[in-house]
């Protein structure tokens, strides 16, 4: 146990600079949004992928039937992560994620409107001991209740947007060296908070922690809201052709913050042959300007025979602008104190490719792959928040029981993807195993 507790601290020691935030697949961004997307590598584009629309683009609401279309889904996000130093492996006990969502989309005329609701992702890691012989743990849900709007301009041009009401909440218990909590500062605030800092470490206190976090799966004890909005039009080149563009713009999230008393701040001891008696204080702690990147995104799809569908798209997700540094603030005792961690992120590119094969009237079977980079550098990944898995493989099956009803099913698996931390040499493994199921109605 001590041994573990020791990769632990030496994890978080060279490696701090990195958020408690959703470690989706394309970095915090989910492979695809319905599984009708996700069977395909989540191409999405240009073709009918059901009220999924909402989350990838509003304008393919507008290339479905007339009529009114519900869709209710239920998604797992099954994330294998493993820590390694000094041949010593430490698992993640965080690897089931359950994400709903459901959509109704509406057909009148040349207008498609609706409403969808949607988690944008929801992983986290928990470890069961670390440098302080506590739990740690992060886990960030983010969410979205979306109006769409779709207008068929013509037979060969659907223009859609969407206003989205975003939300966000965080967990985390965090555990931390005190003398690198202290070099984090880069606001102190009036002083007292980090004079007490100061003075623990001369007394002999070595360990800092940062905790705040509730007991249900489906909130935090941090919250934060805001709007963000989506735009893009699809156009039908060929009779058998069409091309789509989206963008998504960067979130306008509030801070996300605890309330006054839900923040911890643990000072202890873990190595004198007698341990001083632990410090605490609860306080507020706030996130601030923590945000959804801006996404570019195009493609195309080919009805190569009526029994054959073939798309492609690709993206180009904007980490680097939200993913510079993530800051924290505390609040305690009329004094405040701001933690500055480095991120530097790198702007994102993925492809995403599907084929779709009509077997049946009844029966459709997908497949496609999901291939990105990486764009967390070596030198702020953190076993914590592992976000380097790189390409999925998925596959997947709709079936129609009646013109009115029936069932989607993806399956995604993303190969063992290792990162080293190139500042202090722990490696980290993580794979993935994911799946999306939906049922429709239609009337």
């Amino acid at each position: 146990m001590r041994l573990k507790r020791h990769v632990l601290a030496l994890a978080l020691a060279s490696s701090i600079a990195a958020p408690a935030t959703v470690w989706a697949t394309n970095g915090m961004k989910m492979e695809g949004y319905g599984p009708i997307a996700a069977g395909m590598g989540g191409a999405s584009m240009a073709y009918d992928n059901g009220t999924a629309a909402v989350m990838n683009n509003p304008a393919t609401l507008g290339l479905m039937g007339k009529g009114s279309r519900l869709d209710v889904a239920l998604g797992f996000l099954g994330p294998d992560v493993t820590s390694n130093h000094l041949g010593v492996a430490v698992s993640s006990g965080g690897d089931a994620y359950f994400m709903p969502a459901v959509g109704y989309v509406k057909s009148d005329g040349r207008l498609t409107y609706g409403v969808g609701l949607f988690a944008q992702g929801g992983m986290g890691t928990e470890y069961s001991t670390s440098m302080d012989g506590r739990p740690e743990r992060s886990e960030l849900g983010v969410g979205r209740l979306i109006a769409p709007l779709a207008y068929k301009v013509s037979d060969n041009l659907t223009i859609g947007g969407s206003l989205d009401f975003v939300w966000a909440m965080l967990d985390m218990k965090m555990a931390m060296p005190l003398n690198m909590m202290a070099g984090l500062v880069t606001n102190p605030g009036n002083g007292t908070m980090m004079g007490a800092l100061a003075g623990m470490m001369g007394a002999g206190y070595d360990t800092g922690r940062l905790e705040f976090s509730d007991s249900s799966d489906f909130t935090g004890q941090a919250k934060g809201y805001g709007l963000a909005g989506k735009l893009g039009l699809t156009y039908r080149i060929a009779p058998n052709a069409t091309v789509g563009l989206a963008y998504h713009s960067k979130t306008s999230l509030s801070d996300i913050k605890t309330g006054s008393g839900e923040a911890v701040m643990r000072v202890s001891d873990n190595v004198l042959p007698v341990p001083l008696p632990a410090q605490t204080m609860q306080g507020k702690l706030t996130v601030k300007d923590f945000q959804w990147p801006q996404i570019i995104a195009a493609g195309v799809a080919i009805q190569a025979t009526p029994s054959v569908l073939v798309a492609a798209d690709v993206k180009r997700i904007g980490w680097k602008d939200v993913m510079k540094n993530f800051v924290m603030t505390y609040e305690a005792f009329g004094d405040s104190v701001t933690f500055t961690l480095p991120q530097n992120w790198k702007n994102q590119t993925v492809l995403n490719i599907g084929v779709a094969y009509k077997a049946t009237d009844a029966l459709t079977l997908r497949a496609g792959a999901n291939l990105a980079d990486n764009p967390v550098p070596d030198s702020t990944m953190h076993y914590l928040f592992p976000a380097i898995v790189k390409n999925h493989y998925t596959a997947g099956f709709g079936y129609d029981f009646s013109k009115v009803s029936g069932l989607n099913f993806s399956l995604t698996y993303a190969p063992e993807v290792s990162q080293t931390n190139s500042m202090m040499g722990y490696k980290v493994d993580h794979s993935q195993t994911n799946w999306q199921l939906m049922y429709t109605h239609r009337f």
